[in-house]
């Protein structure tokens, strides 16, 4: 038999309490609006109105709610990922994006918006699911992106996203960034090299979510160290290691009084700042998320 949406939305809503999801009452209400595939809001009044699920609906409601309360991340259960103005696809293999970084794309957004060129130009290494390059090229309409992922199976993601959103304005490689450190000494540089050369100097925004966690520190959300792709996590002892090869890189690439865009953890924005100093660049700033917390820092070629 089926139920009342309103009851299978309170009993559903203290499971996931009991296991620990943090906003269990919007998990459930968006598991529900996936399998009926209508907005959440709906799902809302269709609690008010009294309405009864189907058994077929009821049986697909609990056991997606049963893979949430096993930590499971809601987005790998839905397959969907809102990003500022954009909705990703996501799943296994790819880092889900988080709300504080879209105050991180909003610098690069704000930067881009402020270019006097009519088409200005950014880059997105460690692009993911290709959240942030998407986010510039809708929110920025003249912009072209070049966004970069190293992973294969996140790659296959972002390519996904990018034939939907992309507007033919953002253009997705895969390789590794450490292959356009200067400082690498390659005498054979690989074809990301190649095709970042045409760019040096020229880019006016460059923006990175890169693994920043060290490598000896293990997140404590089950959705985050048992799903999220280690390659998205760790960046050697102090989480860093990445970032120096992009402080490097960026130099060469980016315009003179352009921006650098840099997502990290609490309590890293001193050390990053010193580093981009020592590096080159100037006016380095941290900024914080709408939670307070130290999230991104800036610093101008």
């Amino acid at each position: 038999m089926g139920a009342p949406v309103a009851a299978v939305l309170s009993e559903l809503r203290a499971q996931l309490e009991a296991a620990g999801i943090e906003d269990p009452g919007a998990d459930v209400e968006l598991i529900v609006a996936h399998v009926l595939d209508v907005a959440r809001g709906r799902v809302q009044a269709l609690a008010i109105l009294g309405t009864e699920l189907g058994e077929d609906e009821l049986a697909r409601i609990r056991d997606l709610a049963d893979e949430r309360a096993r930590r499971v991340p809601l987005q790998h259960l839905t397959g969907r990922a809102p990003f500022r103005g954009i909705e990703l696809e996501v799943g296994p293999g790819v880092f889900v994006p988080r709300p504080e970084t879209e105050t991180v794309a909003q610098f690069a957004i704000d930067a881009l918006r402020a270019v006097p060129d009519p088409e200005p130009l950014a880059v997105d290494l460690c692009t993911g699911s290709g959240a942030i390059a998407l986010a510039l090229a809708n929110e920025v309409p003249t912009a072209r992106v070049r966004a970069v992922e190293k992973s294969p199976e996140a790659h296959a993601w972002a390519a996904r996203n990018v034939a939907r959103l992309g507007d033919g304005r953002v253009e997705l490689l895969l390789g590794d960034v450490a292959d356009l450190d200067p400082d690498a000494g390659d005498p054979a540089p690989g074809p990301l090299a190649a095709a970042f050369d045409p760019l040096a100097g020229r880019v006016h925004v460059l923006v990175s979510n890169p693994p920043y966690v060290p490598s000896g520190m293990v997140p404590r959300d089950p959705e985050v160290r048992d799903h999220d792709p280690e390659l998205a996590l760790y960046s050697g002892t102090d989480g860093l290691d990445l970032i120096r090869v992009i402080s490097r890189a960026a130099r060469r690439l980016v315009v003179p009084g352009g921006l650098l865009v840099l997502e990290h953890a609490e309590g890293q924005g001193r050390a990053i700042r010193e580093l981009l100093a020592t590096g080159g660049w100037r006016a380095a700033a941290t900024h914080q998320d709408l939670t307070l917390r130290d999230r991104a820092t800036t610093a101008i070629r």
